[in-house]
């Protein structure tokens, strides 16, 4: 049995989370589905299909160490994991994240 998720389905479950992200849906409908660098507009009609695409301004620097990231604290060694009911599950995650909200940026 393998006991680590590829870098190939981390990569790929990253770009679907991408794909369906609010923030890509915003930064479509601000740019009025149209290139900021030659004005080309995205469409699907036949003959006439053009994709636009989303780029990171700043570039997603440095993909080794998100990925690293992930497998360090969430697809962790099995040793690091245990099976718990969720009321068990809930008692004791709770006090890890008491004045944590998860809009926060601090991570």
């Amino acid at each position: 049995m393998k006991t680590t998720t590829s870098r190939q389905k981390i990569v790929s479950a990253l770009r679907m989370l991408w794909r369906n992200s609010p923030e890509r849906y915003v930064a479509l409908k601000e740019g009025k589905y149209t290139c900021v660098k030659c004005g080309a507009k995205q469409s699907v009609a036949k003959g006439k299909e053009q994709k636009v695409l989303i780029h990171h301004k700043e570039g997603v620097l440095n993909w080794d160490v998100i990925i690293a990231l992930i497998r360090q604290q969430l697809l962790c060694k099995p040793g690091k994991l245990e099976c718990q009911c969720p009321e068990c599950h809930k008692k004791e995650e709770k006090p890890k994240y008491q004045g944590f909200r998860f809009t926060d940026t601090r991570i």
